[in-house]
């Protein structure tokens, strides 16, 4: 059975950092690359950073380019998502998923598993 789980959300002030963690059990790691997603109240869930299996490649929605950084530990089944230089705009709830694929992509629907999320708010 493959678990996602987020931890590392809560109340920041506008300026701050979070480092958002996903520990994953019950797929082959290594193979799947893996995607950060957030969704605010309102809105449709979207795509935030993607990271290739071997961890090589990454890929970022303009949002979160030179601000956000996605990294993996393949030793410890965690990919991450450092968050610097928070917004307002930055409050969701984040989740991670595993995609069908061994690269990052920011396609939704190539993602097979969720995470069950994490909150993220930014203070003004």
């Amino acid at each position: 059975q493959v678990q996602l789980v987020e931890s590392g959300g809560g109340l920041v002030q506008a300026g701050g950092s979070l480092r958002l963690s996903c520990a994953a059990a019950g797929l082959a790691f290594s193979s799947c690359g893996m995607g950060w997603f957030r969704q605010a109240p309102g809105k449709e869930r979207e795509f935030v950073a993607a990271i290739s299996g071997s961890g090589g490649g990454t890929i970022y929605a303009d949002s979160a380019k030179g601000r956000f950084t996605i990294s993996r530990d393949n030793a410890k089944n965690t990919v991450y998502l450092q968050m610097n230089s928070l917004k307002p705009e930055d409050t969701a709830v984040y989740y991670c998923a595993s995609s069908y694929e061994r690269t990052g992509t920011r396609t939704i629907d190539r993602y097979a598993y969720w995470g069950q999320g994490t909150q993220v708010t930014v203070s003004s």
